[in-house]
């Protein structure tokens, strides 16, 4: 069992005029993604399955259907990319990131796995834990990706992510890690990747969610991050990862998630950004694409219905604005008593 973006049409030809998702679609070709192994871009993007397999379970959870795809094959899988230095590879074979262990973590907790992590490898959540923690900088307190050393505020967000989710954050030095998020911070009131780089949609997210899971949004000038998320919105109400950029549905979770973490999910239309999403859909075929037109993939499937979710579309299953994961889920792990 193994999700990957996978080609679809985003043709809008047979659209009604009156905006609907399409729930049964987009459930059917989440299913249908680990079908296509006899196309190229299946093989190609074989770096990103692990991740892929987070990006769909969570957009079918979101969907209110939650037992879509087979758990015992999803756990398989999952286990088959878990190295013995815990941490998770993006695919048999491939080696241990802090981002595919980050999508391994948040499907286990999806699926309520700890305990099967647990007698899969005696210490498991321990060991992946572990994995995690000696990624920081005990210097700076960011976090690298893998034993390569790169450095990037997604490590960091995805390190206190995962291990807040298995009732590990005392591993790292979370002062620290909030302290080089101070850092990334822009006058604008945005973050980059790193010091000195600029703000993005994408970043800011990381750098919130973190400062959220560390109990520290009082450090953002919220005000002024606010009025620059809120600039992001086009004319069509799409919103872009920057100024001067176009539309894309991605930025429908990393900007209104960033606004919603700051209590300013308000300032942007939010009638024209549903319109919009719903506009990125395949009504024949389902998923949804980065804007109209344009061929569909379980990354900016996922994104668009979590987008739908934090702008409390009806149907669907409420979004953890910090997580991307379903309410509930987060919710039953962080009040487990480990």
């Amino acid at each position: 069992m193994a999700l990957v973006s996978g080609p679809g049409r985003g043709g809008m030809d047979s659209m009604p005029a009156e905006m609907r998702l399409f729930v049964d679609k987009h459930v059917r070709y989440i299913q249908s993604l680990d079908s296509r192994k006899d196309e190229l871009e299946y093989w190609l993007t074989e770096h990103l399955r692990l991740n892929g397999l987070y990006w769909g379970l969570t957009a079918l959870h979101l969907l209110g259907h939650p037992d879509a795809l087979p758990r015992h094959e999803l756990l398989e899988f999952v286990f088959s990319c878990l190295h013995e230095n815990g941490g998770f590879g993006a695919a048999p074979g491939h080696d241990a990131h802090m981002l595919y262990t980050v999508s391994g973590v948040q499907i286990l907790a999806t699926l309520d796995a700890f305990d099967e992590l647990e007698k899969r490898v005696p210490g498991g959540r321990m060991k992946t834990g572990q994995y995690i923690a000696d990624l920081q900088d005990p210097e700076t307190g960011t976090f690298a990706g893998d034993e390569w050393g790169e450095r990037d505020t997604r490590f960091l967000y995805g390190a206190l992510n995962a291990l807040s989710l298995m009732g590990l954050l005392h591993l790292v030095n979370v002062d620290k890690a909030v302290d080089h998020i101070q850092t990334c911070a822009n006058f604008d009131g945005g973050y980059g990747t790193s010091p000195g780089a600029e703000s993005h949609s994408g970043q800011i997210f990381t750098c919130l969610a973190a400062l959220s899971i560390a109990g520290r949004l009082d450090l953002v000038e919220q005000d002024k991050l606010g009025a620059w998320l809120s600039e992001r919105q086009l004319k069509n109400g799409g919103l872009n990862g920057r100024p001067e950029k176009k539309e894309d549905v991605c930025y429908s979770w990393w900007v209104a998630t960033s606004l919603a973490m700051l209590k300013k999910l308000h300032w942007i239309d939010g009638a024209k950004l549903t319109a919009f999403i719903l506009q990125c859909q395949d009504p024949e075929l389902g998923g949804l694409a980065d804007r109209p037109g344009d061929m569909v993939d379980v990354f900016h499937t996922v994104f668009g219905i979590a987008g739908l979710s934090l702008l409390q579309y009806p149907g669907l299953a409420e979004v953890d604005p910090v997580y991307c994961m379903p309410r509930a889920v987060t919710a039953r792990c962080l009040s487990r008593q480990w």
